[in-house]
């Protein structure tokens, strides 16, 4: 039946080139051959697909495991939305602040071109329940004047927060883990009373799984044990871009660090990479994955290659240029890395989409860089397959096919 297949296409191509010459045509006809060479050959057909969306799949689901657990990490930076960050250097992650004297806060609102500082309170509290049960829980503290930072509310209001014991809950994916408190619930947070008075939901959940807490500044130091100081950020609003180099270099002459937000995002991106097994080890994954693809495809697309040796040295007998054949190894490898490439992308999909309603707190998010890099490394594989499979079939006779 395959040979069938191939002597009918090997016609219409022959028709194409008597008929219009060698042009658009022709490539139409002689990629036509190509596909039914393919799809013809299920078996090794399937093989390369299995490859490749086997290959995508591990590749996007490493790198978006690893993004999802960076959207976490940074979290609290997202949340607030603070255009600047003022820290001690020796600060690697947003959980990890080193408590600051308040002469930098005093030192910022002077600065030129700073509109407003403000500072902010992050700590880890114990929380008690009803049933008697423990909750670690991350308590932010907003500045008294300005609130700056707060989270959009569902529930309440926000000027709520200033009563007595007054806290906002988040509601995410840690939310039940506090037994879904509403409007008038009563925690105790390190033997002290706290009252939920709002419910807010934000961009990004944290990372370890800790529910969320909001309350004024001065409550909050007030809750969590602190040391000497207390201010564990200062955020910045700039007049303007452009005042953005003058207080970084402000910042540096009082021996403290200012970022924008998304180098602070980025240094703790990096940190997590370079610093700590965890990114390291997707990465390796990542890269595993790519070898393991690169092995399946290469070896099938050889072996394919060898099977329709006879085919191509025909093709080659008959007329056919050493482009032709290699027009027609290319679009074979980039029909199945193509197709692979969605397969893989739709099997990772649907897996996190399964896998988060079991789990509300998966940390899984495919990126536009996720597929891009699976994209680049895709085509990769394909490059390096045809490349293989068009140096062996560019040095066959067509004398070799009839001898026998």
């Amino acid at each position: 039946m395959v040979a069938c297949y191939f002597a009918d296409a090997v016609y219409g191509w022959q028709m194409l080139r008597v008929g219009w010459g060698v042009g658009k045509a022709a490539v139409f006809g002689i990629l036509r051959i190509a596909y039914k060479l393919l799809v013809n050959d299920k078996g090794k057909f399937i093989a390369l697909l299995v490859g490749i969306t086997f290959s995508v799949f591990l590749m996007i689901q490493m790198t978006s495991m690893f993004s999802g657990m960076m959207k976490k990490a940074s979290a609290t930076v997202m949340n607030t939305g603070a255009k600047m960050w003022i820290m001690d250097p020796a600060v690697t992650n947003v959980a990890a602040a080193i408590p600051m004297p308040e002469y930098v806060l005093d030192a910022a609102r002077s600065m030129k071109g700073v509109k407003f500082a403000v500072p902010l309170y992050t700590g880890a509290g114990l929380t008690k329940l009803k049933d008697g049960t423990f909750q670690g829980v991350t308590v932010i503290g907003l500045d008294d004047t300005t609130l700056f930072g707060r989270p959009k509310l569902l529930e309440g209001k926000i000027e709520d927060i200033y009563g007595e014991n007054g806290f906002i809950v988040v509601k995410d994916e840690e939310y039940v883990k506090l037994h879904n408190p509403a409007i008038g619930s009563e925690l105790e947070i390190n033997d002290n009373r706290a009252v939920i008075v709002g419910v807010a939901t934000v961009p990004a959940s944290g990372l370890f799984g800790i529910p969320t807490l909001y309350t004024t500044y001065s409550r909050a130091i007030r809750y969590i044990p602190s040391m000497r100081f207390t201010i564990s950020y200062v955020l910045v609003e700039p007049m303007d871009s452009a005042s953005i180099p003058q207080i970084k270099a402000n910042v540096a002459k009082l021996g403290y660090e200012a970022l924008t937000e998304s180098e602070f995002i980025d240094k703790i991106t990096n940190w997590y990479i370079f610093r700590t097994g965890m990114g390291m080890n997707l990465l390796l994954m990542t890269a595993i994955s790519f070898i393991v693809g690169l092995s399946i495809s290469g070896q099938t697309f050889y072996s394919f290659t060898l099977e329709n040796l006879e085919k191509f040295g025909a093709l080659k007998a008959i007329g056919a240029k050493g482009r032709e054949l290699v027009y027609m190894i290319l679009f074979q490898a980039a029909l199945t890395s193509l197709a692979g490439y969605g397969l893989g992308i739709g099997l990772c999909s649907g897996l996190i989409a399964l896998a988060r309603l079991r789990m509300p707190d998966y940390a899984s998010i495919i990126t536009f860089e996720n597929l891009g890099l699976a994209l680049a490394m895709v085509l990769v594989i394909a490059a390096i397959s045809s490349y293989v499979a068009i140096r062996r079939v560019l040095r066959i006779e067509p004398f070799e096919i009839f001898r026998g």
